[in-house]
C-alpha cells in the first residue's frame, strides 16, 4: 500500500505557486532581455521538496510527520533558485518578486552582503504566497553557484582531520572573497559597455 502524500491533498496547489513564480521570474527576465539584448539568467532551477526529504526534515526539526508540518512550520516545500550573471540583476529580481501580487515576505537573507563566515554567498528569501504556502528563493551569481557546488563536493561525505580543518576553511573562505571580487568587477565591466552602447547610440540617433 502507498504512504500517503506527505503533502495531502495540496500538492496541485504548491505546483500551481511554482509555476506561478517561475512565469514571474521569466517574465522580468524577457523585459530585461528585450531591453539590454542580454538574458540576466544563466539558469532557474525549481522543485517541490521530494516526500521522503520533507519527512526526514520534520524529524529532524522535532516535528510531527504531517500535512500541517509539511505546508506551515517548514517553509521550503517549493523551492527555486535563480542564477544570474550579475550582482545587480539579483537584486532586481529580489524587488520584482516581493513586488508580486499576493506575496508576502515572511524572512530576507542577504550573504551577500553580508557573507556566513565561510565565505557563501546568496540572497535568500521566504514568500507566502496568497496567505497560503511557502517558497523558499535564493538569488545567487554563476560565480556564487559555482562555489557553492565545489564547497559541497569537497566537504560532503568527507571526515576532514581538525589539523586540516582550519587550513581549509580559509583556503574556500579566500577562494569566495575572490569570486566575490571577480563578480564586482565584471559588474563594473558591463556597466561601462553598457554606458558606452547608450553614448554611441545617442550619438547616431542625431
Amino acid at each position: 500500500m502507498a504512504e500517503e502524500s506527505i503533502y495531502g491533498p495540496y500538492r496541485p496547489e504548491l505546483e500551481k505557486i511554482q509555476k506561478e513564480l517561475l512565469d514571474d521570474i521569466n517574465s522580468l527576465r524577457e523585459e530585461i532581455k528585450a531591453k539590454n539584448g542580454m538574458d540576466p539568467v544563466e539558469h532557474c532551477l525549481s522543485r517541490i521538496k521530494d516526500e521522503d526529504s520533507m519527512r526526514e526534515k520534520c524529524v529532524r526539526k522535532g516535528l510531527p510527520v504531517t500535512t500541517e508540518s509539511a505546508l506551515t512550520k517548514i517553509y521550503d516545500a517549493v523551492g527555486i533558485r535563480v542564477v544570474c550573471a550579475f550582482v545587480d540583476d539579483i537584486y532586481k529580481f529580489r524587488d520584482h518578486l516581493i513586488a508580486l501580487p499576493g506575496a508576502e515576505v515572511v524572512e530576507e537573507k542577504d550573504y551577500i552582503k553580508h557573507a556566513k563566515p565561510n565565505g557563501y554567498r546568496s540572497y535568500h528569501m521566504i514568500l507566502r504566497m496568497h496567505g497560503k504556502f511557502y517558497a523558499e528563493i535564493q538569488l545567487r551569481t554563476i560565480s556564487q553557484d559555482t562555489w557553492a557546488a565545489l564547497e559541497h563536493h569537497i566537504r560532503y561525505k568527507h571526515d576532514i582531520s581538525k589539523s586540516n580543518e582550519e587550513l581549509i576553511a580559509s583556503e574556500l573562505k579566500r577562494c569566495a572573497d575572490e569570486l566575490a571580487s571577480t563578480d564586482l568587477s565584471m559588474q563594473t565591466i558591463r556597466d561601462m559597455i553598457f554606458e558606452e552602447n547608450k553614448r554611441t547610440d545617442g550619438s547616431e540617433s542625431k
